[in-house]
């Protein structure tokens, strides 16, 4: 059987969360450990900069990026591991690519379209006032990061499929217009816990300022999953698991058979506090090691910008070729 090849990037605006491990962290470490796939991991720091314009913030946030995939069992030498910004072949990709998409399918993008209300919704009289070329072209630059390695999934949220979509569209125009195949279809691959709720219930983000960090200290993560709104029933009464925050964390941490015996729980009446104490050291256990190894990492940053260069090497022989490929399908080409 051929391999597949599996791609994945965390975006560097922030300390990974509980959402980000569950959704994207976790599924893609093991999909790595997998002898069938060729995995390759990324750190998302050009698409970090359309949003975030901090720059000491996008410079940590790198670090603890990439402390958090190796913290959580990340072997860097069985995979293709890089920094986004160490490939500036993706950046000449994406390039050619914008020459290739059509305008009306960056018009489509859902987060641009959502900008653009959020302005009529404001009476604001350019519907573009505020939107940046960063926000709109960003389906093409993830188009660029998943076609310059040929990947053939792409593990990602619900809101990210779209995307997936889009970088279909691109490949297929592109293999269309110059009479090549030289880009694969990509797949978006949705994991069940690919959406992880917040503290408030909504879809856990830094943006609704309802996430619970990664690796924090026990103490705060216990204050953390203490937060979690849940509703007014007392203890003795029954309580429902389909609308409650508290059992869909849970039940991204625990087999079947804990989260059969807390749904029963749930049927019995156990207490809300009780029930926190037992969801906080289910996620404890699963992180306390990844939470060492995290303080360890990121005291030691030169360790991993070793890792990173090590991995940039090995992914820029590869994209070099590619780009080479596509040059010479568009014309760009020594004159001989």
């Amino acid at each position: 059987m051929s391999s597949k090849r599996v791609l994945t990037g965390v975006t560097t605006t922030g300390t990974p969360h509980l959402g980000n491990y569950v959704g994207a962290i976790r599924p893609a470490i093991i999909a790595s450990q997998n002898p069938e796939n060729e995995a390759y991991l990324f750190l998302a720091n050009y698409h970090g900069i359309i949003k975030c314009h901090d720059p000491e913030q996008i410079h940590q946030s790198t670090l603890a990026v990439a402390a958090t995939w190796l913290a959580c069992g990340l072997d860097y030498e069985k995979v293709t591991f890089y920094r986004q910004s160490d490939i500036p072949e993706i950046l000449e990709l994406n390039w050619i690519l914008s020459c290739v998409c059509a305008k009306g399918l960056m018009n489509r993008a859902h987060a641009y379209k959502a900008a653009v209300q959020d302005n009529a919704e404001r009476n604001e009289e350019d519907p573009d006032h505020g939107i940046e070329m960063g926000l709109y072209c960003y389906p093409i630059l993830m188009s660029a990061d998943i076609l310059i390695f040929n990947a053939d999934l792409v593990p990602v949220g619900r809101d990210q499929i779209q995307h997936l979509e889009m970088t279909r569209d691109i490949a297929q125009r592109f293999n269309h217009r110059f009479q090549k195949e030289l880009f694969r279809l990509p797949s978006a691959v949705v994991s069940d816990d690919a959406v992880l709720l917040g503290l408030d219930g909504r879809k856990m983000s830094k943006s609704y300022g309802n996430t619970i960090p990664l690796f924090e200290s026990e103490k705060k993560l216990q204050k953390s999953v203490n937060k979690i709104i849940t509703n007014m029933k007392e203890p003795g009464e029954p309580k429902d698991t389909e609308d409650s925050t508290l059992f869909e964390i849970y039940k991204a941490f625990a087999n079947p058979e804990e989260v059969a015996t807390m749904a029963q729980a749930y049927k019995d009446g156990i207490a809300w506090g009780e029930a926190k104490k037992i969801v906080f050291a289910k996620i404890n256990r699963e992180l306390a090691e990844g939470r060492e190894k995290f303080a360890e990492l990121t005291a030691k940053p030169q360790q991993i910008e070793d890792i990173l260069q090590a991995g940039a090497q090995k992914a820029r022989k590869e994209a070099q070729e590619r780009l080479q490929q596509i040059r010479d399908a568009v014309g760009i080409r020594p004159l001989r």
